[in-house]
């Protein structure tokens, strides 16, 4: 079945789970992650919701994010003046800028009922569309709660980064990112939902994406203290975040969560990790008045493990907000980028990842694995990521954990390229390499 025979039969299923607008006085068929949003955190939010609902009911990925980017571009074409909290308004002023909050579940109805009308209108007459994203990668994720009371962890796998934005240069992009929380998980939720969002709209994101991501990561810091303010939140988080754009990979971080990239069984580091121990982040903090003290480990101010993170508002500016950035360009011989959190990493070696990964691959692919030789080769690295947190956890680890595997070359290539046997076969997997 084509891609244009799986949208008409998604669409078909979906037209008839919904073939009208709900009603106001229907509950939503999926929660918005807010009460009340402001208008610039509509964006994210409500791309959430959208396609949140359409994986909930298997939609194929590329047309989930075009009907959720029709469906938002029509929303904002409404008066959402109706949905406001006049009320509010003058509690949520910050430095002379008052803040707008729209009332969530009302307007997300209202853009549920665009995502239905676009649904039903792509149903009868499918347009021509870009189904696909510009940029196929093979992604392995996992992540587990460990030890941990509560999972405070957050990650989003994005290779359909244009369609959902509406970009149509041409210019290829996918973006990953991993999100660790601490002191609850509304900083990791918060970060997961906006930033992409937030660097899609920076004009320098294709001729200065360093600057891009900066840009990005500072104004969420910003709009999450206007939320924590106004809804009492103390939470923080750490974060990764890749965008692969053309032949451009760009890493950026804050804290201690990490990006490795693998090129020929070597790792080549993209980054340092921020951590109040390291001299630069030591003396920075001092500079400020701060100071950095071992409790058990290495703390800002005797309170929090991490010198720079979103959130954390109590503790800013040696907390800092600032991220850092790195961009290499990509020769066509790299083998992955694994990110993942510090629960990973505080258990696991760097130079340790590589023979991991294929000791994985070859657990997964190996009969004796119990792997199907029958499985598609999505499939076949999807239980890498499995395996290394397993290996961080018997190593110790009882934080949350997190790792994404982002294949830069296939997982049947790279197993075939680093070891004399071939484990499992193209012909037999139903593919091409």
């Amino acid at each position: 079945m084509n891609e244009a025979e799986n949208a008409i039969c998604f669409l078909e299923r979906f037209v008839k789970e919904f073939p009208a607008a709900l009603e106001e006085s229907s509950s939503l068929p999926i929660s918005p992650l807010s009460h009340k949003v402001s208008l610039e955190e509509l964006h994210g939010e409500t791309l959430d919701l959208g396609l949140r609902l359409l994986a909930s009911r298997n939609a194929p990925a590329g047309l989930s994010a075009l009907l959720s980017h029709t469906a938002l571009t029509q929303l904002l074409q409404n008066d959402l003046s109706s949905f406001h909290c006049p009320q509010e308004a003058e509690a949520n002023q910050e430095e002379g800028e008052t803040v707008v909050l729209l009332q969530s579940e009302a307007v997300q109805r209202l853009f549920l009922n665009k995502l239905i009308d676009v649904a039903l209108e792509w149903y009868e007459n499918l347009p021509k569309l870009s189904l696909s994203p510009s940029r196929i990668l093979h992604c392995s994720v996992h992540a587990i709660k460990n030890t941990r009371r509560k999972m405070e962890d957050k990650h989003l796998v994005l290779a359909e980064f244009n369609q959902l934005f509406g970009m149509q240069d041409r210019v290829a992009r996918a973006y990953y990112a991993v999100f660790d929380g601490h002191g609850g998980v509304d900083a990791a939720i918060y970060a997961a939902t906006h930033l992409h969002v937030v660097l899609s709209k920076q004009e320098t994101l294709q001729s200065d994406t360093d600057t891009a991501f900066k840009t990005a990561f500072r104004r969420i810091d910003d709009m999450f203290r206007s939320k924590a303010k106004r809804e009492r939140l103390r939470s923080g988080s750490t974060g990764v975040a890749m965008l692969i754009q053309g032949q451009q990979l760009t890493v950026a971080w804050l804290g201690d969560s990490q990006a490795i990239l693998v090129r020929k069984q070597q790792v080549v580091t993209l980054m340092e990790p921020h951590k109040p121990e390291r001299e630069d982040e030591k003396q920075r903090i001092e500079d400020l008045g701060g100071c950095v003290t071992f409790m058990g480990c290495w703390r800002v101010n005797g309170t929090y493990a991490v010198s720079r993170a979103i959130g954390d508002f109590d503790q800013k500016p040696y907390v800092s907000g600032d991220a850092d950035c790195s961009t290499v360009q990509l020769l066509g011989d790299e083998d992955y980028v694994l990110l993942a959190c510090d629960g990973f990493f505080d258990a696991v070696k760097l130079s340790e990842v590589p023979e991991l990964v294929l000791d994985a691959l070859q657990q997964v692919c190996d009969p004796e694995g119990g792997a199907s030789l029958e499985q598609p080769e999505d499939a076949v690295g999807q239980r890498v990521a499995q395996q290394l947190v397993a290996h961080a956890k018997a190593a110790g680890s009882s934080d949350n954990i997190t790792v994404m595997l982002v294949f830069l070359c296939s997982p049947l290539q790279l197993l075939k390229k680093f070891h004399g046997q071939v484990y499992l076969t193209a012909d037999r997997l139903g593919i091409s390499v």
